[in-house]
């Protein structure tokens, strides 16, 4: 298991060719590397620590979520991403590259890719969005207590897991969406290098899902700390792990690219609903 530690060095790993890799995986269909990124610094993660700081019960914004674009902090972070992926031997760097329709995400994988200067196009899938918050769309904590008491309370019997907020998605509906979209990386990816630029929720829905983890382990997960913006979280693929081979984790909460480039590490949630205690 990769260390949390966000101060750690990118580990050195030992590497066969890509295309043998590719040979040995065929029949069993998993990208040969599968790496997510969460987005940068977006400003509605500026504007949601302000608003927790102030006490206030509705962030300031004027865009719907999905049109929230990056904040300048946000920007430097996906180019110190796009220089790493630069600096990588050919046979690492990402061969697929693909993204959250969602304006933070997109411009940071498009950021990403321009400063690496990588020939490939960002492709946008919709299973990899941000959680829809549904009626709390906008609220902080303390605003979901002020208007919906009754829901705070609900929430905080049910768990992070299987709350669903009125009209919106619970833990659970990401996870579903993810299953639907393993088999997509399965089916058309199989042997290459995958990069995913998405949000902090889907980042750990995927690890619920790839390291088959219960309730308990995603949650403690979780309150280890928020997923830093533009941090790198990956997965190999191991022909040698388990009947048939899986994914192995090698990276996780991976900042290093940033400090190396000087970029700001931040790790505001996406999700302003989620900063009280036990949410």
């Amino acid at each position: 298991m990769a260390t949390t530690d966000q101060t750690e060095t990118r580990r050195a790993h030992d590497r066969e060719p890509t295309a043998g890799r590719r040979d040995e995986q065929t029949h069993v269909g998993w990208p040969a590397q599968l790496t997510w990124i969460r987005h940068g610094e977006s400003i509605g993660n500026v504007e949601a620590r302000r608003a927790g700081e102030a006490g206030d019960a509705r962030l300031n914004l004027t865009s719907r979520d999905a049109d929230t674009p990056l904040s300048d902090v946000g920007e430097r972070q996906a180019a110190a991403v796009g220089a790493w992926w630069r600096d990588l031997p050919a046979d690492e760097r990402p061969e697929v590259v693909l993204s959250s329709p969602y304006r933070r995400a997109l411009d940071s994988a498009r950021a990403a890719v321009k400063q690496a200067g990588i020939d490939l196009e960002v492709t946008t899938d919709e299973r990899l969005r941000e959680r829809d918050l549904g009626s709390f769309d906008g609220l902080t904590s303390s605003g979901i207590r002020e208007l919906f008491e009754a829901e705070a309370q609900r929430r905080e019997r049910t768990g992070k897991l299987y709350y669903r907020p009125p009209g919106g998605e619970s833990w659970c509906d990401v996870i579903l969406r993810l299953r639907n979209m393993v088999g997509t990386l399965t089916r058309d990816y199989r042997g290459e290098r995958v990069m995913i630029i998405a949000h902090q929720v889907v980042v750990n829905c995927l690890r619920y899902l790839l390291e088959g983890l219960n309730e308990q382990q995603i949650l403690e997960i979780d309150r280890r700390g928020d997923v830093p913006n533009c941090s790198v979280t990956s997965y190999e693929f191991d022909p040698s792990a388990g009947k048939k081979g899986k994914m192995i984790l090698k990276l996780e909460n991976f900042v290093a690219p940033l400090r190396e480039k000087g970029a700001p590490v931040t790790a505001e949630p996406d999700d302003p609903t989620q900063k009280a205690a036990g949410a």
